[in-house]
C-alpha cells in the first residue's frame, strides 16, 4: 500500500511539474506574441497581413528566441561557475 501511495505522490509531483512547464511556455508564448504584434502590426484597415508586417513579426520572433537562448546559455555558465566556486570553498573550509 505504501508503494502505491509513493507512486501516486510521484505522479502528482510530475503532473505539477509538467503543468508548471506548460504554464511557463504559454506565458512566454503570449509575451512573444503580444510584443511582436504590438511592434509589427500597424494597419487594421485590411483583412490580410501585409508582407512587411509578416517579415517584421518573423524577425521579431527570431530575435526573441535567439536572445532567450543566449540568456539561458549565460545563466547555465554562471551556475556552473557558482557551483565550482562553492565546491572549492567547501573543500577549502573542510566541509566536504
Amino acid at each position: 500500500m505504501a508503494n502505491k501511495e509513493a507512486t501516486t505522490a510521484s505522479l502528482d509531483s510530475l503532473d505539477k511539474e509538467q503543468m508548471k512547464t506548460f504554464t511557463d511556455f504559454l506565458m512566454s508564448y503570449n509575451k512573444l506574441s503580444e510584443m511582436c504584434f504590438t511592434d509589427c502590426v500597424r494597419d487594421f484597415t485590411a483583412r490580410e497581413v501585409k508582407e512587411s508586417e509578416e517579415k517584421c513579426s518573423l524577425n521579431c520572433m527570431e530575435k526573441y528566441l535567439k536572445m532567450n537562448q543566449r540568456i539561458s546559455q549565460r545563466f547555465q555558465e554562471f551556475q556552473m561557475i557558482a557551483n565550482e566556486n562553492a565546491l572549492a570553498m567547501a573543500q577549502k573550509t573542510g566541509k566536504l
